[in-house]
C-alpha cells in the first residue's frame, strides 16, 4: 500500500467529504423539487430545473465522490477490502452511481422534455429516487463515523514465517 503524506490524506478526506455533501445536496435538491411537482408547482418550471441540476450537479458529482473514495481506500490504511465497513461503503456507492448514470439521469432528461405532460408513474419516480438515494447516503456516512465490524477475516496462504519459526523452536 503506498504511504502518502499526513497532510495530502486530509486533503483527499477534506475532498471526499467536500463531494459527498454536494452530492447529498444536490439529491436533497432533487427531492425538494419532486416533492414541489408533486403538490402542484408548475411542472414546466420544475422538471427542467431538475434536469439541469442532474446532469451537471447531481451525475458528475456521484463520480467525483465514487472517485474520490476509491483513491482515499487505496491510499490510506483503511484499503478497498480490508474492512467491511469500507467495502459495504464502496457497494452502495457503487450502485448509486450506476442508478444515477444510466436510470436517474435519463428519467430526468425525460422529466424535462415531457414537464407537464409526465405521468403520475414518472412523478413518483421523481420523489422515490432521491429520497432512496438520500437514505443510502446517510448509512454511508453512519458507516463512516462509526466504522462497524472491524477487519475482514484474511485466510492467508502461507504461514507467516514467525509462526514457522515458533514451531520450529517449541519441538
Amino acid at each position: 500500500m503506498p504511504r502518502i503524506p499526513p497532510t495530502t490524506r486530509k486533503a483527499l478526506l477534506t475532498l471526499h467529504l467536500i463531494t459527498s455533501l454536494g452530492w447529498l445536496g444536490a439529491d436533497l435538491v432533487l427531492l425538494t423539487l419532486g416533492i414541489a411537482a408533486l403538490r402542484g408547482a408548475d411542472p414546466a418550471v420544475v422538471y427542467p430545473v431538475a434536469g439541469l441540476v442532474g446532469t451537471v450537479l447531481f451525475a458528475p458529482l456521484s463520480v467525483l465522490v465514487w472517485l474520490v473514495g476509491v483513491a482515499s481506500a487505496l491510499l490510506t490504511p483503511w484499503g478497498l477490502v480490508r474492512y467491511r465497513w469500507v467495502l459495504i461503503k464502496l457497494v452502495i456507492t457503487t450502485v448509486m452511481v450506476g442508478l444515477v448514470l444510466f436510470l436517474l439521469t435519463p428519467n430526468l432528461r425525460h422529466a424535462s422534455a415531457l414537464g407537464a405532460a409526465l405521468p403520475a408513474r414518472g412523478r413518483a419516480d421523481l420523489v422515490i429516487a432521491p429520497a432512496v438515494s438520500t437514505s443510502l447516503m446517510i448509512i454511508a456516512t453512519v458507516l463512516s463515523t462509526y466504522k462497524p465490524w472491524g477487519r475482514r477475516a484474511v485466510r492467508p496462504t502461507t504461514a507467516p514465517a514467525a509462526a514457522q519459526d515458533r514451531a520450529t523452536t517449541r519441538k
